[in-house]
């Protein structure tokens, strides 16, 4: 008769083989650049044994931690809130945490480098002082006039309906990062800024809605929009960008929002 113990170790190493018949083999190509070391970036082949379940960030987290801890990248809550850790996965801006191995053909090499249009400091780690400029630029927050209230300012569901999609932005930068006007323009606003201004235009509640429309007046402002729909495809949170824009720019037309 066999012992308790015995069972538990027999029924553990099975749970691992049964784990490890689930591993596949990738390549994860990763574009690496270290200014300390030389001023060209260079492509660098890891080989994992995975889970295809799995997703990128995990894949990273496995190259840093196991086979080369001088990879850097950013990353935070892991669950496609923080929007710290867009990058491009296969030639797409994309979150790494929400990116699963299985839905990008394993079978050939993933290529995993940083988002462009803005300045790479090490490996998948660029430069997001411009971009978070571009925010703060066109104050994206609530602004009113008179005294403080005694009571919280009420809105109707419809006037929340009308600037709901534009707060679901974790301001990732996979959209202005996937603007071809961005990559030749730092100074274009941005996608990401136009949305979040659009946020607070639309807000019936707030009175600042002239002022953020003449920033966007700016000949770096909204009209540099060529609609080409790259922000809306890369947006994680599934953002309809490139309406937002549109809304802006006839709100700047019309006075109307």
């Amino acid at each position: 008769m066999s012992t308790p113990t015995l069972e538990k170790h027999s029924s553990a190493l099975d749970a691992a083989e049964d784990s490890a018949s689930h591993l596949i083999t990738v390549t994860l190509r990763i574009r690496r650049f270290n200014p300390e070391v030389s001023d060209e970036a260079v492509w660098v082949d890891y080989l994992l044994d995975i889970d295809p379940k799995e997703r990128v960030l995990d894949a990273l987290h496995k190259v840093k931690w196991e086979m080369d801890g001088t990879l850097t990248f950013r990353r935070s809550c892991a669950h496609g809130v923080c929007g710290s850790d867009a990058m491009r996965i296969n030639g797409r801006n994309r979150l790494a945490c929400k990116t699963l191995i299985k839905d990008l053909n394993p079978d050939k090499p993933i290529t995993v480098e940083p988002i462009k249009g803005l300045t790479v400091l090490k490996d998948l780690i660029v430069d997001m002082d411009p971009f978070f400029q571009a925010y703060r630029d066109v104050m994206p927050f609530l602004i009113t006039k008179g005294n403080e209230p005694t009571r919280e300012r009420l809105q109707s569901p419809e006037d929340r309906a009308r600037f709901d999609d534009t707060t679901k932005c974790i301001l990732c930068a996979a959209c202005t990062s996937a603007c071809p006007v961005f990559w030749n323009d730092g100074q274009y606003f941005g996608p990401a800024a136009i949305v979040n201004a659009h946020r607070f235009i639309f807000d019936s509640r707030d009175e600042g809605g002239e002022q953020r429309l003449e920033i966007l007046n700016d000949k770096d402002g909204v009209w540099r929009c060529r609609t080409t729909f790259n922000c809306t495809d890369a947006c994680p949170r599934g953002i309809e960008v490139t309406k937002a824009i549109q809304e802006v720019k006839r709100a700047l037309i019309t006075r109307r929002f």
